[in-house]
């Protein structure tokens, strides 16, 4: 760990505190598995996710860097629409920034879909397969096969991975070739499609208020501008520090769940694969 850092503070700070993680634990965390995360944060502003007291505190989201941001550190002037003012993003471009903002209480980073370079092309759909609290994983599991079914009726490649959370996410390629709203009305044809294979655990109702209690909700709206999801190999503050971890298909199975995946397994999955 880089220890020396003038700007990592309060390593010893209980951010599990059931399980006797620290935030030094989660700093550690994200520098041996920098190489396997950067990528994915790479150009992308970030949306800060702050848990400074640790998981038992519901910590707040910010998004404009502000005075924060030290001169070395990259970020992007982006235009607002809704608030109607540039807001300075945070892009974490290397390993330093990935430490500083790991420092600031960030457990989970959540990159935009597009990059800076191309911030109205996302480089992805994505869909967010999100359960309500009366579904098991095993209906997450079922919701995402029934996806993977559709996208191999159609001939596209989708990848796979758990949220860390309880739900997972379904991307599809796309190489900033299409604008958002292509992108979103498309994501909505097929979560359509997926809903009518799973028609009794599935839901595309966005309202919480308006779904039934064990419907898995397809979230195809996560496909527009500035919308976040925690990144790949991302820590999410969960009990038990569950990573977002990519799967293979073959391993999206009943009896699968998101807590097999944590920051104390990690390394040794990736290097094992």
């Amino acid at each position: 760990m880089k220890k020396t850092a003038a700007f990592l503070t309060n390593l010893a700070k209980l951010y599990w505190p059931d399980e006797g993680i620290t935030k030094g634990d989660l700093v550690n965390y994200y520098e041996t598995m920098a190489t396997y995360v950067l990528p994915y944060l790479k150009n992308r502003p970030l949306s800060l996710k702050r848990n400074p007291n640790g998981i038992k505190d519901q910590g707040f989201f910010h998004k404009d860097a502000g005075d924060i941001a030290p001169d070395w550190i990259k970020t992007a002037d982006i235009y607002a629409e809704s608030s109607d003012k540039i807001i300075h993003y945070l892009v974490c471009n290397n390993l330093k920034s990935l430490l500083f903002i790991a420092n600031l209480g960030c457990i989970e980073m959540n990159p935009w879909n597009s990059t800076v370079t191309h911030p109205d092309k996302p480089d992805y759909l994505i869909l967010d397969i999100d359960p309500s609290d009366d579904n098991s994983y095993d209906d997450v599991i079922d919701v995402a096969l029934a996806t993977k079914e559709v996208l191999d009726k159609l001939k596209i490649t989708g990848c796979c991975k758990t949220s860390g959370a309880s739900g997972m996410h379904v991307y599809i390629p796309l190489h900033h070739k299409y604008g958002y709203d292509l992108v979103r009305d498309f994501a909505k044809m097929l979560a359509t499609m997926v809903h009518d294979l799973v028609p009794a655990i599935t839901t595309l109702e966005r309202s919480i208020s308006k779904r039934k209690k064990n419907e898995v909700y397809i979230d195809y709206l996560q496909n527009s501008r500035g919308q976040t999801l925690a990144s790949t190999y991302s820590v999410r503050p969960k009990p038990g520090a569950t990573v977002s971890a990519p799967l293979e298909w073959q391993e999206v199975k009943r009896g699968l769940h998101p807590s097999k995946f944590t920051i104390k397994n990690m390394k040794k999955r990736v290097d094992k694969k």
